[in-house]
């Protein structure tokens, strides 16, 4: 079968890899639509190379199964990884969070296992959950991390109709913010420095979009909210100074989470956290009872999830999709199997 692999300094390569075979509690899914988020330009950048597929963002049916396998999951079945493998038995496990297991984990298409941006991957078969009807390959791989990512950040905060919710930095992960929030019912300010995603924010939903590069973020969410700021902030970039600012733009009780992995930021917790008694949380993707409820919102809101993305590619073309998704200009970019 076919896979891409990373070979250093933003090169991608097509390889050949023997066809998996699923083992005792395993399951082989054929790929049908494979996501490119932003944790995938970390390593395509980095120097070093890998041996491992790419692609954390698995959409497909099932090929195999192998014994031990969960009862409830049939050959033949649309399924969404959850793409994640820990211990399996601590009580993080149990609780659905394996990316958190204290006893070590595997992340498949994340360099410890291989991934999606192929022909086939064999899992874990207790990672799948069902696919909904209602949704696409592709909008089920968007779900799988970088959509559910944003979508879980703000359920932590219990985002509603009665928040101002701004989000900083509008690749996919923002994006999805900008929608999901809309959805929630929210009003929503989205912040990015790049025209064509802060002009794709607007068409997910965005009420109001602002560019750092022309004013200060801070000041102009103030400016939109008579002066009181956002009630609640998403961020997304991992930018430094976006994550100051996140907090920095937020009212009184409001509330700031962040889901972007990035460089460290100097925080003044006496003024942007103590001072507005302010709630800060920390959100790492989702569990996986978590992301069958991600599924389940967005069939129930009818969100307009597929125009988040906004490039296709077979897996032939894997290479340029790298290319493209570098430029960090695009909306969501899926590579799609038939």
């Amino acid at each position: 079968m076919r896979g891409v692999t990373f070979l250093g300094n933003r090169q991608a390569e097509i390889r050949e890899f023997p066809d998996p075979q699923a083992g005792p509690g395993e399951a082989v899914l054929k790929v049908r639509a494979s996501g490119l988020c932003g944790t995938d330009l970390h390593r395509y950048r980095g120097s070093e190379p890998t041996d491992m597929i790419t692609g954390h963002e698995p959409c497909g049916v099932v090929e195999d199964l192998g014994p031990g396998s969960p009862s409830g999951i049939k050959i033949g079945d649309r399924v969404i990884c959850h793409h994640y493998q820990g211990c399996g038995v601590c009580e993080i496990c149990a609780m659905g969070y394996e990316q958190v297991c204290p006893n070590g984990r595997i992340t498949y298409g994340g360099g410890t296992g291989h991934g999606a941006n192929a022909d086939y991957i064999l899992v874990p078969s207790r990672t799948l959950v069902h696919l909904y009807p209602e949704l696409s390959f592709e909008e089920g791989a968007a779900i799988s991390c970088g959509t559910g990512t944003a979508w879980n950040g703000l359920k932590k905060m219990d985002i509603s109709g009665r928040d101002i919710v701004a989000v900083f930095g509008q690749g996919p992960v923002g994006a999805s913010g900008t929608l999901s929030a809309k959805a929630m019912g929210a009003r929503v300010i989205a912040i990015d420095v790049v025209p064509e995603r802060l002009a794709l924010a607007k068409e997910l939903g965005a009420d109001h979009i602002i560019n750092p590069q022309a004013v200060n973020p801070v000041e102009a969410i103030r400016e939109l909210t008579s002066g009181l700021g956002a009630s609640a902030s998403l961020e997304t970039s991992g930018n430094p100074i976006a994550r100051q600012q996140a907090l920095e733009s937020i009212r009184s009780f409001g509330r700031s989470c962040y889901v972007g992995i990035g460089s460290p930021a100097e925080i003044d917790f006496n003024r942007d956290v103590i001072f507005k008694v302010a709630t800060i949380f920390g959100s790492w993707t989702f569990s996986k009872s978590e992301l069958i409820e991600i599924e389940r919102f967005f069939v129930d809101t009818k969100a307009p999830l597929n125009k988040l993305i906004t490039n296709r590619y077979s897996l032939d073309e894997a290479v340029q999709a790298f290319q493209d998704f570098d430029t960090s200009t695009t909306g969501k970019c899926v590579i799609v199997m038939d």
